[in-house]
C-alpha cells in the first residue's frame, strides 16, 4: 500500500493556504458555475492524495474475485440524480457514481453501466465540466473488460485534468468531493461483500488499509471547514468513523528494498510490509458508520 507523507502535505498545505475567507458557503445551489474564495489547494497535493486512493476498478477486482456475484442493491441507484440539486450534492454523488460504474463494469453488466454513465454525464453537466467527459470513448472501453487498463488511465488522466481547470476557477474543493465520495462508495461496497464473505482476509485488510486514507480525505476536509458549513458537517460525519478507525492497529515493517528485473527492466522492489488488526466488530462498526454517512450523502 502506498503511503502518503502527511508532512508534505501539510507543507504544501500551509504554502497554499493564504487564500481568502468567506462567510459565504462555497457551492451557492442556485450558481453551478459559482467560484469560491476560499482557500486553494495545490494540485499536487490533490494528485498525492488520489494516487494513495484504490481505483473504483481496483476495489472493484478484488471483489469479484472474492467469488461474490454482482450485487445491484450495493449501489446508488442511477435514477437518483433529479435529487441532488446542490453543487456540494452533485460533486459528492458524481464520485458515488465514478465508484458504481467501476462495479458495473468488471461484472461486465454493461446495461448497468449505461445507466451510470448517463448520471454521470447529467451531473458533470450540472456541475460544468461536461465538456471532460467523454462518455463515447468510455462507454466503448466499459463494455470490454480487456480495456481496463485503458479505462483506469483515462479515468485518472480524467481526473488529473478537471483538477487542473477547476484550480483555475478557485473551485478545487469539487475535487475533494469527488474524492470522498468515490472512496466512501468503495468503503460502502467492500463493507457489503466483506459481510457476506467474512473469512477473505483480503477484504479485511483492504478495509483496515482505508484507516490511512480516511486521515488524508479528513486532512483535505478540515481545510475548508471554516468556509463551507457542508464540508465542515461531512468532516464531523467523518471524524465519528474515524474513531471507529482508531481501533484498527496497521503495523509497518521496514526491510531494505531490492533491485531485480522485470521484462528486462530494472526496477526497485519495495520489501517492507504492514500487518493490519481488525476484527469482525470493529468492520461492522466501520460498516454502519460509512452507511450512515453515505445515507446522508445519497438522499
Amino acid at each position: 500500500m502506498r503511503i502518503l507523507i502527511i508532512g508534505l502535505i501539510l507543507a504544501l498545505f500551509t504554502a497554499c493556504g493564504s487564500g481568502k475567507k468567506t462567510d459565504d458557503p462555497i457551492f451557492a445551489d442556485t450558481l453551478d458555475t459559482a467560484a469560491t474564495d476560499g482557500p486553494t489547494i495545490s494540485s499536487e497535493v490533490i494528485g498525492d492524495i488520489l494516487q494513495q486512493i484504490p481505483s473504483p476498478l481496483e476495489i472493484s477486482v478484488l471483489l469479484k474475485e472474492s467469488g461474490k456475484k454482482y450485487n445491484a442493491s450495493f449501489l446508488n441507484s442511477a435514477d437518483n440524480t433529479s435529487k441532488y440539486n446542490s453543487n456540494y450534492k452533485k460533486a459528492l454523488n458524481l464520485g458515488i457514481y465514478g465508484t458504481d460504474l467501476g462495479y458495473t463494469n468488471i461484472y461486465e453488466q454493461n446495461q448497468d453501466g449505461v445507466k451510470y454513465m448517463a448520471s454521470i454525464k447529467e451531473l458533470a453537466n450540472g456541475l460544468s465540466i461536461g465538456q471532460f467527459f467523454d462518455i463515447e470513448t468510455i462507454g466503448r472501453l466499459a463494455t470490454n473488460s480487456k480495456n481496463l487498463d485503458s479505462l483506469l488511465l483515462i479515468t485518472t488522466q480524467n481526473f488529473n485534468t478537471i483538477n487542473h481547470y477547476l484550480q483555475t476557477q478557485d473551485r478545487a474543493n469539487l475535487s475533494v468531493l469527488f474524492l470522498t465520495g468515490g472512496w466512501l462508495e468503495a468503503l460502502h461496497i467492500t463493507c457489503g461483500v466483506a459481510a457476506a464473505n467474512p473469512d477473505n482476509a483480503q477484504l479485511k485488510e483492504t478495509i483496515g488499509e482505508q484507516k490511512i486514507i480516511l486521515e488524508n480525505i479528513m486532512l483535505l476536509l478540515s481545510f475548508y471547514k471554516e468556509s463551507d458549513q457542508n464540508m465542515a458537517s461531512l468532516l464531523k460525519d467523518m471524524e465519528e468513523l474515524k474513531k471507529i478507525y482508531d481501533k484498527v492497529k496497521i503495523t509497518y515493517t521496514y526491510k531494505e528494498s531490492t533491485f531485480e528485473v522485470v521484462d528486462g527492466v530494472m526496477v526497485i522492489k519495495d520489501n517492507s510490509t504492514s500487518t493490519i488488526e481488525i476484527t469482525p466488530e470493529d468492520i461492522a462498526n466501520i460498516s454502519a458508520a460509512t452507511s450512515s454517512i453515505r445515507n446522508k450523502i445519497i438522499a
